[in-house]
């Protein structure tokens, strides 16, 4: 089962694909836990990030691309992965659509976790909270003004996937709003349902 999860930060794409993980024994590809995995493991591709990232550059697409396509070679995804996070920019949805197909593989579903941006906003001011509460540190992305930023970004750059997938037939719609076991069973549904189609 190879699947991307699509939405704006704070949908809830990580909790899902975390349950993802634990029931189909399948990893999670994070841009940020691959390239970190790549620098510290010193290959190649790695060794380019690390030289951007010490520059305080950011990484350009043709190295993210490779330490994806890099990653999804490892034997742990032989049996499928959850994209989270990537592809972001309609030039990397097309280097997923061209590393896959070298392989001779395809995407089973994009699931897009709909939600509305206001709810959103109330939700990561509660989630700050509650780090506060418990006496945990709060992320510095847990700030209304830095998270309408980051929205602002997804809408201009990672948005329009959704038409790309939908144009391919490969895009799900869930309702990210409501709980998150029933957004985790939703999900299961579309995927036994592709699972079917295959």
């Amino acid at each position: 089962m190879r699947l991307i999860l699509l939405g704006p930060p704070g949908a809830g794409k990580g909790t899902q694909a975390q349950r993802l993980v634990e029931k189909h024994g399948i990893p999670q590809l994070s841009t940020g836990d691959m390239l970190r995995a790549a620098v510290q493991a010193g290959t190649e591709v790695g060794k380019r990030a690390k030289a951007v990232m010490d520059a305080g550059e950011l990484v350009s697409d043709a190295i993210v691309n490779a330490i994806v396509a890099e990653r999804i070679d490892q034997a742990d995804c032989a049996k499928g992965f959850i994209l989270d996070g990537y592809p972001r920019t309609l030039v990397q949805a097309d280097a997923v659509e061209s590393m896959l197909s070298e392989r001779g593989i395809g995407l089973d579903t994009v699931v897009e976790l709909v939600v509305d941006d206001r709810a959103l906003v109330g939700r990561i001011v509660k989630r700050a909270e509650d780090a506060k509460a418990a006496g945990q540190p709060v992320r510095k992305d847990d700030n209304p003004a830095v998270f309408e930023e980051r929205l602002r970004e997804y809408y201009k750059k990672t948005a329009p996937l959704t038409g790309y997938y939908y144009a391919k037939g490969k895009l799900k719609t869930v309702d990210g709003m409501a709980s998150i076991d029933a957004v985790t069973a939703e999900i299961e549904g579309v995927l036994t349902a592709a699972g079917k189609a295959r």
